[in-house]
């Protein structure tokens, strides 16, 4: 599995709440702070977007797609001057998953919020920036288009099975905004990393292989560069040494295990590199701030808890 994928897919994505916006003349609404990440996509008419505490606004058109990932509150308008009304105000009252503001006819959106189980969501937020925007994002890619005009349809016709249709077009868009994202900027972080053909491939042997003892010699090998070259090439892309950044995933991948099995200390330690159980321990400590089984039972509580609200 690549990179991206694994994170992820160690990410769970879940919750996708698909929604839409038809709305006509000037118009200005205000969202609350979210949860996750929400996307979205203007399929028809232009607004701006500005999230709160991250400058100024940025203007949006038809085509463009955006990815909010701070879970800020955030404004959509016409004109950023206008009085802003709240969200809850048109989409309390939304049809078959569609707001109507000022009885719609200009402009259209569609887009979904995806939230994130365990910790490990941080791996992919603090890698991207507040704002996430992609200019004429559908005709750069046709699964892009094509997922965006089922998604359109899904949202206005409400058909059998439409819920689980939108949740599964939301998650393709979601994969293909980073994917073009990743394409025309330069990010940092391990992002970054995968926009480097060199650092991408010794950062899939660490993902593929992260419980074999990885050398700086051996990455930089399958990178195709000196080890000092390599060294500080990763360093100043994903901003940690390799073998640091091969310590915090396999600790991601222990506490995926942990929230999501009953195996036992030992082997969680053993399946993510670790030759004793004393010193993944001790790792685990030092990285997540709690000894594995404290961690498992905090995370087991938290699941509890969120299912009988």
């Amino acid at each position: 599995m690549d990179p991206l994928s694994d994170i992820l897919s160690l990410l769970k994505p879940k919750g996708v709440l698909s929604a839409g916006l038809d709305a006509g003349g000037d118009w200005a609404i205000r969202f609350p702070a979210h949860d996750g990440i929400k996307f979205n996509t203007v399929v028809r008419g232009g607004c701006w977007v500005a999230v709160e505490d991250e400058g100024g606004p940025i203007r949006i058109a038809a085509g463009d797609c955006f990815l909010l990932t701070r879970g800020r509150p955030f404004r959509l308008a016409t004109d950023p001057g206008l009085p802003a009304i709240d969200s809850a105000t048109i989409y309390d009252h939304a049809e078959n998953g569609v707001a109507t503001c000022n009885g719609g006819g200009d402009f259209f959106l569609v887009g979904g919020r995806f939230l994130f189980s365990g910790d490990a969501a941080g791996l992919l937020f603090d890698a991207l920036p507040a704002i996430v925007s992609i200019r004429d994002a559908s005709n750069q890619a046709a699964i892009l288009r094509w997922a965006l005009d089922q998604l359109s349809v899904e949202l206005r016709l409400g058909a059998p099975g439409s819920t689980l249709m939108a949740d599964h077009l939301a998650q393709i868009m979601l994969l293909q905004v980073l994917r073009l994202w990743l394409a025309s900027e330069r990010p940092v972080g391990w992002l970054g990393a995968l926009a480097d053909p060199r650092l991408t491939r010794a950062l899939g042997a660490l993902h593929a292989e992260p419980a074999r003892r990885w050398t700086l010699a051996e990455l930089a090998e399958r990178a195709g560069m000196s080890r000092t070259t390599f060294a500080d090439r990763f360093r100043a892309v994903v901003g940690q040494p390799p073998l640091a950044y091969l310590a915090g995933w396999r600790m991601q991948l222990a506490a995926d295990r942990l929230r999501c099995s009953d195996a036992s200390i030992a082997s969680v330690a053993y399946a993510v590199g670790y030759e004793s159980e004393t010193a993944f321990r001790t790792a685990f400590r030092r990285r997540m701030l709690c000894t594995p089984m404290q961690y498992r039972r905090r995370m087991a509580a938290l699941l509890l808890h969120r299912t009988l609200r």
